[in-house]
């Protein structure tokens, strides 16, 4: 049944770059086909927090990426009182709520589908399920271990509304379940945590994957998308030149681990410490998953080794 709650105030967006215009719980329509839902979530890793995506103008729509389980208002002067599911069911309001679509499931993007469901009777859909122990310094990217959806959608298919389709866009790295998706007729992409416009994505050990995320930039780079979504920070309007950077980025990255370790030893603080020069402190451990992520892709290349905690550069024996 689809819910019958108030529909939301919409409010036009007027800078979609500006932090500022974005409140939390309220929905700002950024194309025909497209409104967001700010979650107050906000974090050194979340940005302003999850964006959850409404697609869809008629009698149904799509909800991506729901957001986090709990996101209570309490203290979030501009979120009115109600916490991140409420605010979605508002935005809703009477439509039928034909999917509800998660690019993947770390804890700040897939926990509030089952409430949403519980709300509305629609079907998860998307990305496989996951769940991984995570060593990382993450919470809030610790994986959504409950995560069981209805339908995992393979490159390719499609999911159908009224003047509405998305595509799945596997795109591997950020996590090994991530999918994108494309909305056809408005040439939009909704690129989760695989690319985002406030920073880089961070790559983590055992299931982050640089390699792949590597290859899932390539497969981006070359598709004709107009505009991104990503669920933390602001749209970006030039893809394809924006995901060039970001390989150019990355593979400067690998060049810096490599110089490094060709001058003797390093643990990955020390290649921290020296490669990123000041970062928030609160993101050092991030950017060391990170690094740890390129140092398995050299380890695979035959261009480094671990000893201990230490890596070395593979000519170099261990001392």
């Amino acid at each position: 049944m689809p819910h019958l709650g108030r529909m939301t105030e919409v409010i036009p967006i007027e800078n979609p770059h500006d932090p500022a215009t974005w409140p939390t719980g309220r929905a700002l329509q950024l194309e025909p086909l497209v409104r967001r839902v700010l979650a107050p979530n906000a974090s050194p890793y979340t940005f302003t927090g999850t964006q959850t995506y409404l697609v869809g103008a008629g009698d149904d729509v799509a909800v991506i990426d729901p957001g986090p389980a709990d996101t209570g208002a309490a203290g979030h002067a501009d979120t009115r009182g109600e916490g991140h599911v409420e605010a979605i069911l508002a935005a809703i309001g009477t439509a039928r709520v034909a999917a509800i679509v998660c690019t993947h499931t770390h804890r700040d993007h897939s926990p509030a589908s089952r409430a949403l469901q519980a709300a509305t009777g629609a079907p998860i859909i998307g990305c496989a399920p996951l769940t991984l122990d995570d060593d990382g310094p993450r919470a809030d990217a610790a994986f959504d271990p409950d995560y069981r959806p209805d339908r995992v959608l393979a490159d390719g298919e499609r999911l159908h509304g009224q003047g509405w389709t998305i595509e799945a866009v596997a795109t591997p790295g950020h996590t090994s379940n991530h999918l994108c998706y494309a909305l056809i007729e408005s040439g939009a992409l909704f690129t989760g945590d695989h690319v985002m416009g406030w920073s880089t994505s961070v790559v983590s050990p055992p299931d982050g994957d640089m390699a792949a995320y590597m290859a899932s930039l390539a497969v981006l780079h070359d598709r004709e998308d107009r505009v991104y979504y990503p669920a933390h920070g602001p749209q970006i309007d030039n893809p394809r030149q924006f995901v060039r950077v970001m390989i150019g980025h990355r593979r400067q990255r690998e060049r810096q681990i490599a110089t490094h370790l060709e001058s003797g030893p390093r643990t990955i603080p020390d290649l921290v410490a020296a490669m990123y020069k000041g970062l928030d402190p609160r993101l050092h451990g991030a950017a060391g998953r990170s690094v740890l992520a390129h140092l398995i892709d050299l380890q695979r290349q035959g261009r480094a080794v671990p000893d201990g905690e230490r890596w070395l550069a593979l000519d170099r024996p261990p001392a």
